[in-house]
């Protein structure tokens, strides 16, 4: 009787010709919090290895991430004022459009993806205009403001618009403003199964976007609906998305395995603010192997269907693949 190779007696070389999944630097984009003025960088206590930062400190940052390998950043702005509409959000001298000019001046070969949404930039939190009669999000209001903000970020030279506000009708919405103003070959890559997830209370300490009152689950996914979750997916392909994405990321995987298996756009997920902290306590307490978990749930990521990965972990994981 033939008996099957096992792989536990393979040398590296053949283990990594028969690995079914891999891991490489080109799978990930990093995200970075733009704040105005110079020389600030501040780390946020719950995101070990996480800062805002100004424009200048993101330009050295992305030098560092090009000597790892790294091309591929998405920004988040944080602006010093604040109001009911997300004003800075729709001026081009506001913090990103700022931000993504200065980045392209000095780093052309940098590819910026720009996180659109108002959260960060209203006084309320929210992720849009709010109806002030039932204190949620109005969806239409938002849709027409959110038109305006993704032109500015392509006039500003942005490479691709990530609408994470989860507005129903908002990927038919961006791709008719960008592509009236000229921009039809922008590309726009959508949180298109985006959940109301307690995995992201980190990331509002650091984009300083904890809604004022109420919670988004009006306008994102309940994690108990997985038909839903796919259904969403598939519409924002039918309205002209580019990339599909699911976040959080390691509580869904079976959700992103489902949509992969559905359209044949590229899949992203986004490691999460509360899935990087947790690793990272982790690990500072020694209760894991932390590199070694970091790169198990990479690889977990890819292998449920994910081609892209939004990580803040994306710089150890580079250190990690050039050690090798």
């Amino acid at each position: 009787m033939f008996q099957r190779f096992r792989r536990t007696r393979l040398n590296k070389h053949l283990r990594a010709l028969v690995r079914e999944t891999s891991v490489s630097v080109d799978d990930f984009i990093y995200p970075l919090f733009i704040r105005s003025g110079e020389g600030i960088k501040t780390e946020v206590s719950s995101m070990p290895g996480v800062y805002q930062m100004s424009i200048d400190e993101a330009i050295k940052e992305c030098d560092e991430l090009k000597s790892l390998g790294i091309y591929s950043i998405i920004l988040f702005g944080i602006p010093d004022v604040k109001d009911s509409i997300g004003s800075d959000s729709l001026c081009e001298h506001g913090i990103i459009a700022s931000a993504i000019r200065e980045i392209k001046k000095v780093h052309p070969d940098m590819f910026v993806v720009t996180d659109l949404c108002f959260c960060e930039y209203t006084d309320h939190g929210h992720c849009g205009i709010i109806d002030e009669e039932n204190e949620t999000v109005n969806n239409d209001a938002t849709l027409d403001i959110s038109g305006k903000q993704a032109v500015i970020h392509a006039k500003a030279g942005a490479d691709m618009i990530a609408p994470s506000g989860m507005m129903d009708g908002i990927i038919e919405t961006l791709r008719e403003a960008l592509d009236g103003a000229g921009y039809e070959n922008m590309p726009i890559m959508a949180y298109s199964t985006k959940f109301a997830s307690g995995y992201y209370g980190p990331f509002r300490d650091v984009a300083e976007s904890t809604p004022s009152f109420g919670d988004r689950a009006s306008y994102q996914m309940d994690p108990a609906n997985r038909r839903e979750a796919i259904a969403e997916s598939i519409s924002d392909e039918a309205q002209g998305a580019d990339i599909l994405m699911v976040k959080p990321a390691l509580a869904y995987l079976d959700i992103v395995r489902e949509i992969k298996d559905n359209t044949s756009l590229p899949m992203a997920v986004y490691n999460v603010s509360g899935e990087y902290a947790m690793l990272k306590i982790a690990g500072a307490n020694d209760l894991i192997d932390y590199e070694r978990v970091v790169m198990e749930t990479m690889l977990s990521f890819k292998r449920a269907g994910a081609d892209i990965i939004i990580s803040y972990h994306a710089k150890e994981v580079a250190k990690m693949l050039q050690s090798k």
